[in-house]
């Protein structure tokens, strides 16, 4: 059985989800000690308790410390089943992070399956909905994989009750995905987005957006969503010959929407400075379905935690070499040799 410190590196939860989907991909049972140990509240909190639950279902796993609150897990994988799934996180925790821990195991499935994830689809911690249909999604199906989503309601934090779809076929062959360059950037716009809130909010965030990146009018738009409760997010999106990237930007109760715009501008600033293809959200995402397909490279800003800490759990699994090469200061290159 494999070991795992939960508590290692970026201690948080993106362990716990990267080992699960290596363990059901490879048959590996693990035990997972410490888990979130780096984090305010460790151990399992809803939302990793769903990843967990998720896992152990299209796996039929065997699971003792699936608890809320626990810091111990041991995770006996047996036949992974494609099929139809609904996933219900019981509160506002994110969606796409337990679709991140069942994706690459029924990637690899013998049949078709459908997922129903319920709960938030626009979290401050997580990847938004919009970055999965974008951003994500879109490179995997250039790779060879057969995903799509639909996003039935946004779940914003606190309420939740966001609802998503998601279909996967088996695919018949992987290609290596080559993001070395970005090529040259085709469009730029931005959305602000508000769920049983003022207007003027998303007029004040625009505002910034318009005035500090210089991205005109027509790039701008506002959209009034209905969900279980209130909440805001800036979506920026750089679309190039390569790729789209996503940058999110979440309201929160007392931030100021000036703040809440400064905060993507940066992002983005950062981005485009640097020059890159893939930014430091999309990097973390990328690499474990490089590592299961057919490899990779990609250059990207320098390697956050979260990044390095991914790249470490895979290693434990795969003998998949992952190079992270220094360009400059303030560019990599990571590769995933297949």
């Amino acid at each position: 059985m494999l070991k795992i410190d939960g508590s290692y590196q970026e201690g948080g939860g993106q362990i716990l989800r990267t080992a699960l989907a290596l363990s059901l991909v490879t048959h590996t049972p693990i035990r997972i000690e410490k888990i979130r140990a780096g984090r305010k509240r460790p151990g399992l909190m809803r939302q990793h308790l769903a990843a967990v639950n998720a896992a152990a279902t299209v796996g039929h796993a065997a699971v003792v410390g699936n608890t809320l609150g626990s810091q111990e897990l041991t995770f006996i994988p047996g036949e992974m089943t494609a099929g139809e799934y609904t996933f219900p996180i019981g509160s506002a925790g994110s969606t796409t992070l337990v679709l991140q821990t069942v994706l690459p195991a029924l990637l690899s499935a013998k049949g078709w399956s459908r997922l129903t994830l319920e709960g938030g689809t626009h979290n401050t911690t997580a990847p938004p909905y919009d970055f999965l249909e974008k951003a994500f999604l879109p490179l995997l199906r250039r790779a060879g994989a057969q995903v799509s989503s639909t996003l039935k309601r946004a779940g914003f934090y606190p309420a939740g009750g966001g609802r998503m779809e998601v279909i996967i076929e088996p695919a018949t062959s992987f290609i290596p995905i080559d993001l070395s360059s970005r090529g040259e950037i085709r469009r730029r716009s931005a959305r602000a987005i508000l769920s049983r809130l003022p207007r003027k909010i998303a007029e004040r965030e625009l505002a910034v957006i318009e005035r500090e990146l210089s991205w005109g009018r027509d790039l701008l738009t506002i959209e009034e969503w209905d969900s279980a409760g209130p909440g805001n997010v800036l979506l920026l999106e750089v679309e190039s010959e390569q790729l789209t990237e996503l940058f999110s930007s979440f309201g929160e109760r007392g931030l100021p929407a000036e703040i809440v715009a400064d905060r993507a501008v940066k992002e983005v600033r950062r981005y485009l400075a640097a020059g890159v293809a893939v930014g430091e959200h999309l990097a973390d995402q990328l690499l474990l379905p490089m590592a299961l397909m057919k490899g990779g490279c990609f250059s990207t800003l320098p390697p956050s935690r979260h990044t390095l800490t991914n790249i470490d759990i895979i290693r434990k699994f795969l003998t998949v070499p992952i190079s992270v090469l220094e360009t400059d200061r303030k560019t990599h290159r990571i590769e995933v040799e297949v």
